[in-house]
């Protein structure tokens, strides 16, 4: 071995010793705790509406399933609202996520609501709406705190968080207000819509368009904000999450975004069901404590690393 070999050698061990030496520590994951969970399933939050058969109780979309966890008091709580395209989805098929929440201390309320083409817009805001008028009523009785609601949800239900979050025309239907969300987490939802665009969902015309954009209806007065998407999120995704972060930001609104890696719009939801080391769920777990001080600690004797 010649004297330039070994120098070499000895170069690269040394610079890889000195980048693992001041290599910054890996991200500590933190939890909620390690809840045994309730679940009450099939949970009314419209009633019948003999006046108007447009608003009238869907059987089956109509529900919610409560996630509690046991033993707990005063917990915060959060509204998951599905994707599929505003035409597809159902909250039976995200029972993990209120498992996951509800294991961390947060009580989880997994919602239905009618699809398209069944329905247009705004009848998916309004059963949202609804949906989050029944939790805040009702969530008291199970445990959780009524001033303590968050909302989110995945594609078509990031944007029904969004507009939920910002419109309160829907809330005042309610008789309720922005007020009465703590917060919202939108994932990789579509934030505004242009004329002509999903017609069969949002109707046609100018004015529906805008009516279903929650960027058209930010007036400052919103909750905070975390929105999410993903790397490799379909196109669009990125940039209207930065948008819809930065006009609020511009209304002196808190928020934030944040792009989640090695992630395409299907696994930022699918991993994020799976495992609370998931970086989406860490993310939304540090908002909902930072915003109400829920106390958050490493879990002991965890086997569970970040996927």
């Amino acid at each position: 071995m010649t004297r330039l070999t070994c120098s070499w050698i000895m170069a690269t061990v040394s610079l890889f010793l000195w980048t693992q030496l001041h290599a910054a520590p890996p991200e500590e994951l933190l939890f909620g705790g390690d809840y045994e969970v309730q679940s009450i399933v099939d949970l009314n939050y419209c009633e019948q509406n003999k006046e108007n058969d447009d608003n009238k109780a869907d059987a089956y979309k109509h529900k919610l399933d409560l996630f509690i966890p046991k033993g707990k008091k005063d917990f915060p709580v959060l509204m998951f609202i599905h994707g599929g395209a505003w035409m597809s989805g159902d909250r039976k098929l995200y029972g993990l996520v209120g498992h996951l929440f509800a294991r961390n201390g947060i009580g989880t309320a997994v919602i239905s609501y009618r699809l398209s083409p069944k329905i247009q817009h705004p009848a998916h805001i309004q059963d949202v709406a609804r949906a989050f008028a029944w939790t805040h009523t009702n969530i008291g009785t199970y445990g959780g705190r009524p001033d303590q609601i968050f909302v989110t949800g995945q594609s078509a239900g990031g944007h029904l968080a969004a507009l939920l979050a910002t419109n309160e025309t829907y809330l005042r239907a309610e008789g309720l207000s922005l007020k009465d969300i703590k917060g919202a987490i939108p994932i990789s939802g579509i934030y505004t819509f242009r004329e002509g665009w999903a017609e069969r969902i949002i109707g046609k015309g100018s004015e529906a368009a805008e009516s279903a954009s929650p960027i058209k209806h930010i007036s400052g007065r919103e909750p905070p904000f975390r929105i999410l998407y993903a790397e490799n999120d379909f196109p669009g995704c990125d940039t209207m999450s930065q948008d819809l972060c930065r006009l609020l930001q511009e209304k002196k609104v808190d928020a934030e975004q944040k792009q989640i890696e090695d992630r395409n719009h299907i696994s930022i939801m699918f991993r994020l069901m799976f495992s609370d080391s998931d970086p989406t769920f860490q993310e939304m777990l540090a908002f909902i404590a930072g915003q109400t001080g829920m106390p958050l600690a490493p879990r002991e004797n965890s086997e569970e690393s970040r996927n």
